[in-house]
């Protein structure tokens, strides 16, 4: 019965992402605060429709620790799910993501709307300058700046190299890295297709000061930070479940 749920929820996800994606380009013309509204409202409807059919929720631990201002933002990295939940949790934001989710008919047209840092994988440093030089001209706007430093989507329980990009971004512009830990792989399966019910845990960790840092200390402390908020939903995860 889950299975068919999941696959029910599939289905309304990509027409929905497709209907409002087109809705979106339609309004090409409007400023990028209605674009972003539309968006989270797609994002909001999704998640509920989520709950309902797949009973899937999700809580958000430490939103009081979110900085005023707008700052940079660095999750783990492991389904959709997450890229998703940003519009939901953090103010007006931009993704850093792969240029080839441009190049999708309608949903691509809407994100590009949404004025993403869209980066070359294959072009190197070149892609790292991209993130650097796009991402300070974002700041400069007053929006956040949601990066995944593992750059695609991990297994549950496996660990990638970060990016530097994103802690040189910081370091180069004086603004906090907010940590973010989650366990959505625990429900929603890294090209999985069922939607397990439950409730996904997202925790916001302090933020991280870069002023006079090097990028790679930087780094290694958001790491350490994301680290320290899954072994924390795991081991409360194991106690709930005994």
């Amino acid at each position: 019965m889950q299975l068919v749920k999941s696959l029910f929820f599939t289905a309304y996800m990509m027409v929905s992402a497709l209907l409002f994606g087109g809705f979106m380009t339609l309004c090409f013309w409007a400023p990028y605060s209605t674009q972003f509204a539309i968006a989270r409202t797609w994002a909001r409807i999704l998640f509920w429709t989520l709950d309902k059919v797949c009973g899937l929720k999700f809580t958000v631990e430490g939103r009081e620790r979110i900085p005023a201002g707008n700052h940079i933002v660095m999750c783990n990295h492991t389904s959709a799910w997450e890229t998703i939940a940003q519009f939901l949790i953090f103010p007006p934001q931009v993704w850093v993501l792969k240029r080839e989710l441009l190049w999708i008919p309608l949903i691509g047209w809407g994100l590009k709307l949404l004025r993403p840092i869209s980066i070359n994988r294959g072009a190197g440093h070149q892609a790292v300058n991209q993130v650097i030089e796009q991402g300070k001209a974002r700041l400069a706007d007053g929006l956040w700046i949601i990066i995944f430093p593992e750059g695609t989507r991990v297994v549950a329980g496996e660990s990638r190299k970060y990016g530097v990009s994103g802690a040189l971004l910081a370091t180069s512009t004086n603004k906090r890295v907010v940590p973010l830990s989650h366990n959505a792989a625990d429900f929603w399966v890294r090209r999985g297709l069922i939607k397990k019910a439950g409730t996904i845990r997202v925790v916001i960790g302090e933020p991280i000061e870069s002023t006079g840092k090097d990028p790679r200390e930087l780094n290694d402390e958001v790491r350490q930070s994301i680290e320290a908020g899954l072994a924390q939903i795991a081991l409360e995860s194991s106690l709930q479940a005994a």
